[in-house]
């Protein structure tokens, strides 16, 4: 039973590695690929404003008819027509494919966040082992193996790049790059590649996405099949479904975590928008952006597993912290550098210690959701995608107003909001243990193991 729990994790894993290998390459190359009138931001930003309605009104209902595997199948499929639209990128293919995919990103999340806490639970009762740690060791290997799509689907961009003299650097060093780059001031265009190289490189993104959607269909168990169906557990009615989102922030905890929540999407997005476009295409050409980000997810996936394991000795606080110091860091350092050609490897550097700050955000975020808002799962889930979308929406939305350098600020300022507000959430855990109890089902009986969450 073990072995199909964790076969189960690896099909979904490697499912979303294949989808995201595409769309996490062709995310972020919009800001310098589609950059006529900021289309390829403003889609951006358009696509995350649908993923918020999603997570608070289509990912509970979909996750409840359709279960988790169907709801992954149906939401991974929207993602390819984004991939699709971009082989004639205009504003109506664009936004329009955009909307799709921001309905099914938000339940693609949901489900998966929700399958794989399901099965970790399900696996800390057969094993006998705490919860939180089984939880937090899934969503480890979940986000090691996904988030080395990030490397794949830049890797994928660079070398098809280099094909393209259109994407090389020519003499790209200006006075606006970096944290001084501001709308209306842009030194710097980097050339669009051939439409030959572009349709090569959307025709690779295509077949990752389809072979991710084919892994989850004939591989993917649906949860702990009875009977052939799939459980239903008190299966709560279409209304209570759609209200469960909104009633769960009545707890407290869950809007403490509201800005940090919104700290995982901006950040994202500045990396995605304007690092990749201020930075590196602003000084080294298109080319390097995919090189770049290959070090960010390197140290994001690798990260993502390593904090996974050691959460277990070291306790969820130390790792927020860690990853709060070092994104802290990082900001402080882009508003400071004065990007050139003679600082290569810092591009790298900066790249590679975000990949290790974000994999704090991305995975631990994931598993704190399920730890403390067990009973309430899908709802819970929603929230932390409607939270992280709405802080992709800001980051994508204000990136055509706004300087690189008040952007900046505001990453700051959050991160700082954040961290306070989840401090007071480890206090009213530890000073309520009731909360912090796990019911671990034995063949006997049920036994109550008290184990403090930090």
């Amino acid at each position: 039973m073990g072995l199909t729990r964790f076969k189960n994790i690896l099909v979904v894993s490697f499912g979303m590695l294949f989808l995201y290998t595409a769309y996490g390459g062709l995310q972020t190359l919009q800001s310098s690929l589609n950059k006529e009138q900021n289309m390829g931001v403003v889609a951006l930003a358009v696509m995350y404003g649908a993923f918020c309605c999603s997570c608070l009104f289509l990912a509970p209902i979909l996750t409840e008819k359709l279960g988790c595997k169907w709801t992954i199948v149906l939401s991974m499929c929207c993602f390819i027509t984004y991939t699709l639209a971009n082989f004639y990128p205009k504003w109506y293919t664009l936004v329009s494919t955009s909307v799709l995919l921001g309905l099914g990103g938000g339940s693609l999340w949901t489900a998966k966040r929700t399958y794989i806490t399901v099965i970790g639970r399900k696996h800390a009762v057969t094993a006998r082992k705490i919860a939180e740690d089984v939880i937090n060791e899934y969503f480890g290997i979940f986000f090691l193996i996904l988030q080395t799509g990030r490397i794949w689907g830049n890797l994928i961009s660079s070398m098809i790049f280099d094909f393209s003299r259109g994407s090389r650097r020519q003499g790209l060093n200006g006075s606006y790059c970096g944290a001084d780059d501001c709308p209306g001031s842009e030194a710097v265009t980097s050339p669009r590649p051939s439409d030959t190289v572009i349709y090569t490189l959307l025709g690779s993104y295509t077949g990752c996405g389809v072979i991710g959607v084919a892994l989850i269909i004939i591989f993917l168990d649906r949860i702990e099949k009875k009977d052939g169906q799939e459980v239903e557990e008190n299966k709560p009615s279409f209304c209570s479904t759609f209200l469960a989102t909104f009633r769960q922030l009545r707890d407290k905890r869950q809007c403490l975590l509201i800005p940090l929540t919104i700290f995982g999407g901006l950040e994202q997005g500045f990396l995605a928008s304007d690092y990749t476009k201020s930075y590196v295409t602003c000084v080294l050409g298109l080319k390097f952006v995919g090189y770049v980000l290959i070090c960010f997810g390197v140290s994001n996936s690798v990260c993502c597993m390593f904090f996974g394991k050691i959460s277990q000795y070291t306790g969820r606080i130390a790792i927020f912290v860690t990853g709060a110091g070092v994104h802290a860091a990082c900001i402080i350092a882009l508003l400071l550098w004065k990007p050139n050609t003679d600082q290569f490897a810092v591009f790298f550097i900066l790249s590679a210690l975000w990949g290790i700050a974000d994999a704090v955000w991305l995975a631990r975020t994931s598993a704190l959701y399920g730890v403390l808002f067990e009973k309430n799962k899908e709802a819970a889930f929603s929230n932390c995608c409607l939270w992280e979308s709405v802080g992709f929406v800001v980051a994508f939305g204000y990136g055509s107003f706004l300087c690189v350098y008040v952007k900046l600020y505001i990453l700051l300022c959050v991160l700082a909001v954040g961290m306070l507000f989840y401090g007071v959430v480890e206090y009213l855990e530890a000073k309520n243990p009731a909360s912090s109890t796990y019911t671990v089902n034995t063949e006997s009986q049920d036994t109550t193991v008290e184990i403090p969450r930090t």
